[in-house]
């Protein structure tokens, strides 16, 4: 058998075979070029569509740079040279009361840290944290795209004014073309300066579309009561059409003529402020808290949103922003703003007597006095002695009707029965006349105590001069005070029990014990077919201790502290009118002595005794009749 041998000449002809083949292949291959990309979008786009700039979707053999580039211009058009040319970061404004972060993109607020307040478990206090908020301007562009602000990057500038810190952002087209925000921070100032303008966007703004600005925050729970700040005290307020206003929970409303919006809680307030009002503002909140036994991050979301006009083509708002306390001291300072209303003292007398009366008062006591606790006892003592000439008047009253009372009981015995109902009222409101003694003498000073109740009731559980500061066992006068925790929760009381009212719904029981006695000589005699007035007076004894209980437990624990001073005082100053100021004897004699003086009736007392006189008689025919 013939032996194969190896074939050289075959193997070096493949190879060359080989290699002819990969030069053919490799120098007749079909080039993809930006404008064969371009031609074939072409045939497929519709006739009547937007021109659009067009880039090349197949990146392979381009830069990282050129794909960039290629991205932002096909989400930020003319704005992408800012975006090309800008760094992401952030810039600082900070002076003695707040600390201010502001992003480069959007260059809007990312953080907002109020440097003397602590939250309520004593972490440092923020506005605005972890992207809670959102400020951006929508607007249509004349190359049919709709951009928003917050994807925009602008180029940050910082530099100061005297003292003051200015932070300049722009977001730019060109070198000439540009929109720019403008921040300047104040040395010890809660107010910002803050304005919009734009320069050569009137080619770029599409007028077709409206331009939007929308400002949103979900607002953080700061105070140790979520129900107290939330469901109470936190609330929109806008100032429209010149008018102060606010609503509370998941509420919109649309207003015309916006000077300022306020994102307001308890003790905190969040705000904007435009030198020209914003028209048509849509307003709106809607309330977190889910559960307000569970622990809760937010409490509400606020949104504004309201379109902007151009002058001239252009943006140019000045505005103001304010992130700080609701405080009516700070608020008041920022005058032809009406800022201070924020601080919801209270509405018509109410609202007139925390101004007037009882911030001066705690103000004056402050300047002088730094326990807090102290200062409240020293305000009721105060207000107390301010009223004590009613609570005279009351029981000189009531004394009176003591005088009088055998006359007006003997007149039960000589007109008894319904049928002489009417005659008897006549001839008791003549004893009352001739002696001297009215019966609205003991009411209105009554009457005349409750604003001050009201007011008062609005004045402590806003007042940020109480926030954290501890008085005996209460570390918060702000808040309720806690003596033990409950394993379970009582309804409309709570899951804890607080030492201050207790003392104030045992000082209001004896209080009442006091003046049901009073009240008792102030009382007509009881009458057939009447209420039993002195019945009532022993329910409401027991009843109002228990309300008060059940109320207070869960409000600012100085509160309670006032009405349980105030209700000792209250004693102490009743008994002191009873054994050291009022004689019955010389009030007795008094009222013998005005017996024997001329009655004068006024000519309205002359028809009411007419009418009461003609009812009578109508009233004694009917009998007749039956």
């Amino acid at each position: 058998m013939e032996e194969k041998k190896f074939d050289y000449n075959s193997l070096i002809g493949m190879i060359l075979l080989g290699a002819i083949m990969l030069w053919y292949f490799n120098t007749n291959a079909p080039e993809i070029t930006p404008e064969s990309t371009t031609t074939s979008v072409e045939k497929v786009s519709k006739k009547n569509a937007p021109k659009k700039e067009v880039f090349p979707t197949n990146t392979a053999s381009f830069s990282n740079d050129s794909i960039k580039e290629i991205e932002f211009k096909n989400k930020l058009g003319a704005f992408a040279m800012s975006a090309m040319q800008a760094q992401e970061g952030t810039t600082i404004l900070e002076n003695e009361l707040v600390k201010l972060t502001i992003d480069n993109k959007g260059g809007q607020i990312k953080e907002v840290l109020l440097k003397k307040f602590r939250r309520y478990d004593s972490l440092p206090l923020y506005l605005i944290k972890d992207n809670n908020a959102s400020f951006n301007i929508n607007f249509g562009t004349t190359d049919n795209r709709i951009l928003n602000t917050k994807d925009l990057f602008f180029k940050p500038n910082f530099s100061k004014n005297g003292k003051n810190q200015v932070l300049t952002l722009r977001s730019k087209v060109s070198e000439t073309q540009f929109l720019e925000y403008r921040y300047e921070m104040k040395s010890n100032e809660y107010m910002i300066d803050f304005s919009i303008r734009s320069t050569g966007l009137s080619g770029v703004f599409n007028t077709s579309n409206p331009i939007n600005l929308s400002w949103n925050l979900n607002a953080y729970r700061n105070e140790k009561s979520i129900k107290t700040e939330n469901t109470m005290y936190t609330e929109f307020y806008y100032k429209a059409e010149g008018d102060v206003d606010y609503f509370k929970v998941d509420t919109e409303d649309n207003v015309n003529d916006v000077d300022w919006v306020a994102y307001k809680q308890q003790f905190f307030t969040s705000n904007l402020l435009t030198d020209t009002p914003f028209n048509k503002a849509k307003l709106s909140t809607t309330d977190l808290v889910k559960d307000e036994k569970i622990d809760t991050v937010f409490t509400k979301r606020f949104q504004l949103v309201t379109p902007l006009s151009l002058t001239s083509g252009e943006l140019n708002y000045h505005m103001k922003w304010f992130y700080g306390p609701s405080d009516y001291n700070l608020l008041k300072e920022y005058e032809n703003t009406d800022l201070a209303e924020i601080s919801d003292l209270g509405w018509g007398i109410f609202g007139f007597l925390n101004r007037v009366v009882f911030y001066p008062v705690f103000n004056f006591l402050k300047g002088f006095l730094s326990n807090f606790g102290l200062i409240i006892i020293l305000m009721t003592i105060v207000v107390r002695i301010i009223m004590s000439p009613l609570v005279y008047k009351s029981y000189l009253s009531s004394a009176k009707m003591k005088v009088i009372r055998p006359e007006l009981n003997a007149l039960l015995e000589k007109y008894p029965g319904k049928e002489n109902a009417m005659k008897r009222q006549q001839e008791t409101m003549a004893i009352q006349r001739k002696a001297g003694v009215s019966m609205l003498s003991g009411c209105i000073p009554a009457l005349l105590q409750m604003p001050v109740f009201f007011a008062l009731f609005k004045f402590f559980p806003t007042n940020i001069s109480l926030r954290q500061e501890g008085f005996l066992w209460a570390p918060d006068l702000s808040s309720y005070d806690t003596i033990f925790t409950l394993p379970f929760s009582i309804p409309f009381y709570g899951d804890h029990v607080s030492l201050f009212p207790i003392l104030a719904s045992v000082a209001i029981f004896f209080y009442m014990q006091m003046n049901q006695s009073q009240q008792a000589n102030m009382q007509m005699p009881p009458q057939e077919g009447m209420p039993d007035m002195a019945k009532m007076m022993k329910i409401m004894i027991y009843l109002s201790p228990i309300m008060m209980l059940f109320f207070f437990n869960n409000y600012a624990s100085s509160l309670s502290l006032y009405y349980f001073v105030s209700n000792l005082l209250t004693i102490f100053i009743m008994l002191f009118i009873k054994h050291f100021v009022i004689d019955e004897a010389k009030i007795h004699a008094q009222i013998e002595e005005n017996k024997k003086k001329p009655v004068k009736v006024s000519k309205f007392r002359q028809r009411i005794d007419e009418a009461m006189k003609q009812a009578q008689e109508q009233q004694a025919k009917q009998q007749k009749k039956k």
